[in-house]
């Protein structure tokens, strides 16, 4: 299906795990391999086993109302998308028409095109947008790691009380841990943690799904 994300798990391993959880399904596999055509920035988009997971997150919490910030080529939507009910929305920020519209056509095909409500403009003008009152359930930030503070910080205020927000890459291959790694992307996402396990107005559970996925809920 694809390597696996997780600098933890093995081929053999990876495989075995997302045939014995909920494999993507024929939809779902078609966009992962029209991912794969874009070449090496296709090891943007999620993975399955944490596809499934987000699908079943929506469904378990009642979602009604998810964001996400970063939708690349429309897996991670897909995904939420089916956890919502009928009557859901998600609303998608990215900045990128092209990377976007592939991902289009498949939201269609699984009849859930009219739950995603996507909007290309940066992600932080999109959300100063929206009213300082809770709405979502459900958030996932998935964009520019430098701006991941400023996402949550956004987004905060605009979660309903025991909503949940993921956060992915939050172990960025290992490299936070590694004090040699100090490019711009690692000491963000390392100040980003370190906020995160830090916030009385949050509790965290760090899992350590394909690149690593920060489990918050808001108080």
């Amino acid at each position: 299906m694809s390597a696996p994300k997780s600098f933890q798990l093995s081929s053999e391993i990876h495989d075995y795990l997302v045939a014995h959880g909920s494999p993507p399904d024929a939809i779902a596999a078609e966009l992962i391999a029209e991912t794969q055509k874009l070449g090496g920035i296709s090891v943007m988009q999620v993975a399955p086993e944490q596809g499934s997971f987000m699908t079943l997150l929506a469904r378990s919490l009642g979602v009604r109302d998810a964001i996400e910030i970063g939708t690349f080529t429309g897996y991670s939507a897909l995904c939420i998308a089916r956890g919502l009910p009928d009557d859901g929305l998600l609303l998608c920020c990215d900045v990128s028409e092209e990377w976007t519209s592939v991902g289009r056509p498949f939201w269609e095909k699984a009849g859930v095109a009219h739950k995603i409500d996507l909007r290309i403009a940066p992600a932080s003008e999109t959300l100063r947008s929206l009213p300082r009152t809770p709405h979502f359930g459900l958030a996932f930030i998935d964009a520019d790691k430098p701006s991941y503070e400023s996402y949550f910080e956004e987004l905060l205020p605009r979660m309903k009380p025991n909503g949940v927000m993921l956060i992915d890459n939050v172990l960025w291959s290992g490299a936070v841990i590694d004090p040699e790694a100090q490019d711009e992307n690692t000491r963000a996402i390392r100040a980003f943690n370190d906020k995160v396990a830090a916030d009385d107005r949050v509790e965290c559970a760090m899992l350590p799904i394909a690149d690593g996925l920060s489990f918050i809920r808001v108080r």
